[in-house]
């Protein structure tokens, strides 16, 4: 049967969402999380909508893509379809060729799970590999250590706080006060948590918003971040500790987060906040 690539519409849970909640199984590659759509959200329905891509058979949804900036797709499929030879070969066709509204010209990246075929596909294709991510899990079973940390959860008064340590943390970012609002009026907030981190003065320190995928499954951290000028005094591993008691509480079943490969500081804190690393994965990448 063929397999037809479609996008979503802006009005409450979309059904890639719905798949994207279904795939989220302990033991499974790291992938895209319906926590990636959710904060992608921020940037409004319209906007959110239009970055997601949807690749069905029969209509049933076999894969998953979010458009996650200039030339990067974020892409996941069904378990049993991972190594599906015609759904990877339309979406290397698809990923390749800009005319069919998925990648523009010039450099491109593609995430995916590293098990699945379209990775050794595009290989195939001349896609060579890109800088290394390491993935962090914690496992959610047991009880979480308190964080020496007074960490709320963050509602909208307090959107311009967790704005400002998220710009802070995060050289470069726009995400605003506005922004925080509009990734809360999305349906997948229902299943996150946004925490605020204080210090002994009450000073705004750090921030992390937690995605649940449902009692049973694991959840994400997207994303984490500590106020520049508070740095080096255990918040990344205080705030961290509070994001996985948050999911804990959300009935997950671990605590997932991936991270750049360069980012040390980082990975330090996930691991001392009990988090174990995974296998480091690559994006596949075509040059410019």
């Amino acid at each position: 049967m063929t397999i037809a690539l479609g996008t979503t519409d802006t009005g409450g849970p979309t059904a890639a969402a719905d798949a994207l909640r279904g795939w989220q199984t302990e033991g499974a590659p790291m992938q895209l999380h319906p926590g990636d759509l959710g904060w992608y959200g921020r940037n409004g329905p319209r906007a959110a909508a239009e970055a997601v891509r949807t690749w069905s058979r029969a209509g049933r949804i076999l894969a998953v893509g979010l458009l996650d900036g200039p030339g990067l797709v974020r892409l996941t499929t069904a378990p049993d379809a991972r190594r599906d030879e015609e759904l990877a070969r339309r979406l290397a066709d698809d990923l390749s060729r800009p005319a069919h509204g998925v990648l523009p010209t010039g450099r491109a990246a593609v995430e995916a799970p590293q098990d699945a075929l379209v990775r050794e596909v595009l290989g195939e294709r001349g896609w060579g590999i890109d800088e290394p991510w390491t993935p962090l899990r914690r496992d959610l079973t047991g009880p979480v250590p308190a964080p020496d940390l007074a960490v709320e959860v963050a509602g909208p008064d307090r959107a311009h706080q967790v704005a400002a340590v998220h710009r802070s943390a995060f050289p470069g970012s726009r995400f605003t006060e506005a922004r925080w609002h509009a990734m809360a009026a999305g349906a997948l907030f229902t299943d996150a948590r946004c925490l605020l981190g204080r210090d002994e003065r009450g000073h705004p320190v750090a921030t992390v918003t937690v995605w649940s995928a449902g009692p049973g499954r694991p959840g994400f951290l997207e994303p984490m971040g500590v106020h520049r000028d508070h740095r080096r005094r255990g918040h990344g591993r205080a705030i961290t500790l509070a994001a996985a008691a948050a999911l804990r509480e959300l009935g997950a079943s671990s605590a997932l987060v991936c991270t750049p490969g360069s980012n040390t500081g980082g990975v330090a804190a996930y691991v001392s906040a009990g988090f174990e690393r995974r296998p480091e994965i690559h994006d596949r990448y075509r040059a410019a």
